[in-house]
């Protein structure tokens, strides 16, 4: 039988890294897809409605928000994000594990609802000179909000104790390996194993 589906919830401040490294996770790992969250903000350039995020208008999310059609929401810079309950129970009864890329307090709602399931990831960059420099090279955002981000970090970075694993992201490669390194060990885990291998447990013992 095929064993639930896990949830990894990965956090990060913005600059830490946490976008490339879970789509580098999701294209190098087998049998793992990213949640794709509901956000009423703006697209960036590039940005594919469905494939990064779900656009919607503000009305719309709250009667969504209304209705529990979330099993986490948060406001962050002026904006709501949000994860479909739908999706995410749809994905886990099928086997899938599936990657969150969301903030602390998205983060602390999955795990009380989901805390068997649920595996908590915190990246931090190597230095806050570092940070501003992802983020100046980013090219998206003007200079106050590039600081209102940086004023917006220290206090994100300081729930990384509430998550199972932290991943400094000094080098792409190093944190990349650590990443899939955690998704393997948590899928080997004895409960997990058991869940899956039921049968041939049954004929060796």
């Amino acid at each position: 039988m095929k064993r639930s589906g896990l949830i990894f919830i990965v956090s990060a401040p913005s600059g830490a890294g946490k976008t490339s490294l879970v789509k580098a996770l999701i294209e190098q790992t087998s049998d793992i897809r990213v949640s794709i969250s509901h956000t009423t903000r703006a697209k960036r350039p590039g940005e594919i409605e469905g494939t990064h995020y779900h656009f919607i208008e503000k009305q719309e999310f709250l009667t969504l928000q209304k209705d529990k059609a979330f099993i986490e929401d948060a406001e962050v810079f002026g904006h709501f994000y949000a994860t479909s309950k739908m999706e995410i129970e749809k994905a886990t009864t099928q086997g899938h594990d599936i990657v969150l890329d969301i903030d602390w307090q998205g983060a602390k709602q999955v795990k009380q609802l989901f805390p068997e399931q649920s595996v908590g990831i915190f990246l931090l960059p190597p230095s806050r000179a570092i940070l501003k420099e992802r983020l100046e090279k980013r090219a998206q955002d003007h200079p106050e909000v590039i600081a209102k981000r940086l004023a917006e970090a220290k206090s994100e970075m300081e729930h990384y104790s509430e998550y199972d694993y932290l991943i400094i992201n000094d080098n792409f490669d190093h944190a990349l390996d650590d990443l899939k390194a955690i998704v393997r060990c948590e899928r080997l885990k004895t409960k997990r194993q058991a869940q899956c291998c039921a049968s041939l447990l049954k004929e060796l013992l």
